[in-house]
């Protein structure tokens, strides 16, 4: 697999490694999404921190006091030990309201190979980072106001998580979730929760894992039905893909139609986008070789393409504008920086951390590189999710340039689903909280989209208008929850 470098690789890999801060896609040899010049394909297999000690069951701290410092509500942190070489970290936080009998929802964070503190501390957990990063404060607008939320860091590598790095397809991570779950449902502590109604939600890269794990646990599910398999079935019921990667080939003209024109400033030149223009409709370019991932899913391919699309289009594209907030240049230091924070000792010791944190794992990022994954079409998965009646909503934020609104509106009008026909018919209608428009939104069935104004690849970090952090978030949240198409308020 050979890499095609150019001229704009050298000026991005002079860039100040702060240009990321706050990001979930790695920097690679100055590209954005880049890969590595390797020859074959190399697993990077890393033994991180102490091996497991019980596997097949849960190590927990329970109310550790951190985070979540609302009177009465329970958290719990710690690891799933998958194997003995395997675990992975999740922290459990109860409702703030009617815990037994609100839902459970997963949440994860993408990369691949980023942790999902992320978006536990700058997005929609019960407490979010100070701007300097030292601390952090009580979030009005978390998620467990309406449901119990489990976070966890996937694949094992990632985060607080530890083991062989041995994933690097979102099947096979899709496949440690499970097993994961499994052992979370058999604990005590969490055994109450299998009958209540589950949700995944994700971001980013969630727009391969959502999509894969959630028509992975429908298949589980019928396993076990038919008494293939053995195991708790998950009571899936909602799935949210936020800024997500689902359909590449879909997407990524959305790359040049963004850079071009979006409600803030156009990114670059005129003749960088003719280049990228070039790239991807010459023979031989992104389009042909995304065509070719997706016909024969051979992994040198998909790797190429994942290579030469991302060199040729996403990173010169980004020009010198933060590319998870588009007003703003880099370097932008929002969200704030977790690192100092997760890897306090004192903090790692009240909850239970075993690993130094950290906000991406290479290793595992070069791994998904390897097999093309980041290429692959996970629109199927997610249109067999739909028609199995799971309430789906896809949302972004309209100032993200990564995962832009742009491309994925255009991935959601080529979905074939039974929802298709009335979703083109509609027009976008103002979605409004607490009437302050925030955004434009259609529903169709149990589908719904929604575009959130003046918010960033991170959508419950922001806020817009007279609005405060994460509400217009915590209302679509809050709305698809408790199992209702959006609506305006």
């Amino acid at each position: 697999m050979l890499l095609r470098l150019s001229a704009l690789t050298s000026l991005l890999a002079a860039l100040p490694a702060s240009t990321v801060l706050g990001g979930q896609i790695p920097v690679v040899n100055g590209v954005i999404g880049g890969t590595e010049v390797v020859a074959g394909n190399k697993f990077k297999v890393a033994d991180l921190a102490p091996a497991a000690t019980t596997p097949g069951k849960l190590r927990v701290v329970e109310n550790s006091g951190v985070c979540e410092t609302t009177p009465g509500v329970y958290q719990a942190s710690g690891y799933g030990d998958l194997t003995s070489n395997e675990s992975i970290w999740f922290w459990f936080f109860a409702a703030r309201n009617n815990p037994d009998t609100a839902p459970l929802s997963i949440w994860l964070n993408g990369g691949p190979g980023s942790s999902s503190m992320i978006g536990l501390f700058q997005e929609n957990g019960p407490c979010r980072i100070t701007n300097d990063s030292s601390s952090v404060t009580l979030n009005p607008n978390s998620w467990n106001e309406v449901s119990n939320m489990l976070y966890i860091d996937q694949p094992v590598g990632v985060g607080f998580s530890h083991g062989s790095t041995t994933v690097g397809t979102s099947q096979a991570a899709a496949s440690d979730v499970w097993k994961f779950l499994q052992i979370f449902f058999a604990d005590s502590r969490f055994s109450k929760y299998q009958k209540n109604e589950f949700a995944l939600w994700t971001e980013s890269y969630g727009g391969h894992y959502g999509p894969t794990f959630a028509a992975y646990f429908l298949s589980q599910n019928d396993a076990i039905a038919k008494g293939t398999i053995t195991g708790v079935p998950i009571n899936l019921k909602f799935l949210g893909v936020g800024d997500g990667l689902t359909d590449p080939l879909n997407q990524y003209p959305g790359y040049i139609a963004y850079a071009a024109s979006n409600p803030y400033h156009a990114l670059v030149s005129s003749s960088t986008i003719s280049r990228a223009n070039t790239s991807w409709t010459r023979s031989g370019g992104c389009k042909d070789l995304i065509t070719e991932c997706y016909n024969n899913g051979d992994e040198d391919t998909c790797s190429e393409a994942q290579s030469f699309c991302n060199n040729n289009i996403l990173s010169p594209l980004a020009g010198n504008y933060d590319v998870y907030y588009v007003p703003t240049r880099n370097p932008d230091p929002y969200p704030p920086d977790l690192t100092d924070y997760l890897q306090s000792s004192s903090l790692t010791k009240k909850i239970g951390a075993e690993s130094t944190w950290q906000e991406t794992n290479d290793d595992v990022y070069e791994n998904f590189a390897e097999t093309g994954d980041w290429m692959h079409n996970s629109r199927p998965n997610l249109e067999t999710v739909i028609k199995a009646g799971v309430r789906t909503i896809i949302y972004d934020g309209d100032a993200d340039f990564i995962l832009n609104y742009k491309g994925v509106e255009a991935m959601v009008d080529a979905l074939d689903t039974q929802f298709t026909e009335e979703y083109q018919q509609q027009e976008f209608a103002n979605y409004t909280v607490n009437g302050q428009v925030t955004g434009v939104f259609k529903n169709a069935g149990t589908f719904s989209y929604v575009r959130i104004f003046g918010a960033g690849h991170e959508v419950p970090a922001y806020k817009y208008g007279s609005l405060s952090v994460g509400e217009a978030a915590l209302q679509m949240f809050s709305q698809i929850m408790s199992n209702s198409s959006l609506v305006p308020t």
